[in-house]
């Protein structure tokens, strides 16, 4: 595609929250060298003109925001900021999780912490040491330490990173991802003040894209995340849900969970299952999709209708899904969705926001319902031209009058 450079009409500065320095929004077409971009609905362009520290970016369209970089270290810490941008006392977390960047039984398990009352984001260490990204977002978050938890600004799962100094800190460091979760579960009702009556239960050996969007759920139902293997229920998660007496256990990934596993975690409480229907795709995009879609009473999202946030990940990449999780949790409580290559929209994803999307009123769309999507990673993520596809989808429409013409609004 060639590339030519435009004058700068119009811009928009985010936050700091976005990265060390500002980040400028090109909305009209502005910047050097800039590739010409054009979505499936016509006419919106999406530039990055500025790349804030350690790799991270935001680039926003009509209904979409993009937030991260090259890897889930980068995606974690511009969720975080974007979530907490410290920069006024109600804008700063009570404590900040870390989970090791290989350790995905623990920052899955981790995602429930991003729940009310703690409402802690995520960040990612490598090994023994915290990176650029994860250091820069701790400091500009600036926990204010959780007075359930005696004032602790930093809860360590399974990570061996040390906490800069200055701050309070709590490890948990169990030897197998089961007891850790167990941990999580325990933290959860310090925290809470009373123990949980629902659980997520994931099969630690199944497909990680089956187990993403349990992230997102544990983080918007407060419900932990248990694990099972493909064989059985192991000791450290029979032992929590029998001390939890009966709680309904929601699976998710079901197909990914043998019937004799489902039937001996039938002995701990009520199965409901949030999977896809018959007829429909299997895969982890529809997978997504089908918890997106779930609600038992008040628990899960049941988005049905127009109206939402919505988080948007790689399938490939499901260290993003714990990264996205506070998303889930706070602004537009977004479920999260997946993509499961960086170029298309799957079709079962396609026909889901079509279904979903909104349309404009008779009156005039500012009385209407929006939908706005969160994208995570840089565009071997989600390429830009999926993100201009996702905005098209997700923009407000005409609705139809009762003789069938379109409404005055003008089509795009």
């Amino acid at each position: 595609m060639p590339e030519r450079t435009r004058p700068c009409r119009f811009t928009v500065r985010l936050p700091a929250a976005l990265g060390a320095t500002a980040i400028v929004i090109a909305l009209a077409g502005c910047g050097k060298t800039a590739p010409e971009q054009q979505s499936a609905g016509g006419g919106v362009e999406t530039v990055v003109v500025h790349t804030g520290a350690a790799g991270t970016a935001a680039t926003a369209t009509r209904n979409t925001t993009r937030l991260g970089g090259s890897d889930a270290v980068a995606d974690a810490a511009a969720v975080a900021r974007a979530a907490y941008p410290g920069l006024t006392a109600s804008t700063r977390p009570q404590a900040v999780v870390i989970a090791d960047a290989h350790d995905w039984p623990a920052a899955l398990a981790a995602s429930a912490l991003a729940s009310a009352p703690l409402g802690a984001p995520l960040l990612y260490s490598e090994g023994s040491s915290l990176p650029q990204a994860s250091t820069q977002a701790l400091h500009a978050l600036a926990p204010t330490g959780s007075s359930t938890l005696g004032g602790v600004q930093m809860l360590l799962l399974g990570s061996s990173a040390q906490a800069p100094s200055g701050y309070r800190a709590r490890a948990s460091a169990a030897g197998d991802p089961y007891s850790l979760a167990v941990s999580v579960a325990k933290l959860l009702a310090i925290a809470r003040g009373t123990s949980p009556r629902q659980v997520i239960v994931v099969n630690i050996d199944g497909p990680p894209a089956l187990a993403m969007p349990a992230a997102g759920l544990a983080a918007q139902s407060g419900a932990p995340i248990l694990f099972v293997t493909s064989s059985d229920v192991p000791a450290a998660t029979a032992g929590e849900l029998e001390d939890l007496g009966r709680p309904t256990i929601y699976t998710v990934g079901s197909t990914a969970i043998s019937e004799g596993v489902l039937t001996e975690l039938a002995r701990y409480g009520a199965i409901k299952r949030a999977e896809v229907s018959q007829g429909e795709d299997a895969t982890p995009a529809g997978n997504a999709i089908a918890v997106s879609r779930f609600a038992d009473g008040s628990f899960g999202w049941g988005v049905r209708e127009s109206g939402h946030g919505l988080a948007f990940a790689n399938a490939t990449r499901p260290f993003d899904a714990p990264a996205a999780a506070i998303l889930s949790a706070t602004g537009d409580y977004a479920p999260l969705l997946l993509l499961e290559d960086a170029t298309g929209v799957p079709s079962p994803l396609s026909h889901y926001l079509s279904d979903i999307q909104p349309a404009a009123p008779h009156s005039q769309p500012v009385k209407g319902v929006y939908n706005h999507g969160w994208l995570i990673g840089d565009e071997r993520a989600i390429s830009a031209t999926t993100q201009a596809e996702l905005d098209a989808m997700l923009q407000i429409v005409p609705q139809s009058t009762p003789s069938g013409e379109s409404s005055s609004l003008p089509v795009e």
